[in-house]
């Protein structure tokens, strides 16, 4: 899935960080094995989408069927799955995130997931998300 450069976090807490860093929200991709691709082919692996993430987001996927990860690892991906009420994968979920005494707070900024618009329309839904007016 990789296109050209894009960075996709697999851990949840390293984006945590990075956000902070860079304060930026979060792209949370969530999906699993067997899902539609559509979202990653036409979506994602395109250029617009490329420039757009490396400006606005912080970019994380976590895949729920991903045999490769701890078990801790797989319970807080199902966590924040349900804390987000994603109810359908693939889905792109957008979170604020701050952090106070060690612990970390998301803010579900909203969710999106593919549309057949093509990536322009995709980003502009994704811009109306980050700042609504």
């Amino acid at each position: 899935m990789n296109s050209q450069n894009i960075i996709w976090k697999t851990d949840i807490n390293d984006a945590v960080t990075a956000s902070a860093e860079k304060r930026k929200p979060l792209l949370i991709f969530f999906t699993s094995q067997g899902v539609s691709s559509q979202l990653q082919n036409e979506i994602f692996a395109t250029r617009d989408f490329e420039e757009w993430s490396r400006k606005n987001v912080i970019l994380v996927k976590l895949d729920l069927s991903d045999p490769s990860i701890s078990d801790a690892s797989k319970e807080q991906n199902l966590r924040l799955k349900n804390a987000f009420g994603i109810e359908e994968i693939p889905q792109v979920c957008f979170s604020e995130v701050t952090s106070r005494k060690g612990k970390t707070n998301f803010n579900k900024l909203g969710l999106i997931g593919y549309k057949a618009s093509g990536v322009k329309s995709w980003i502009s839904e994704s811009d109306s998300i980050l700042n609504p007016e």
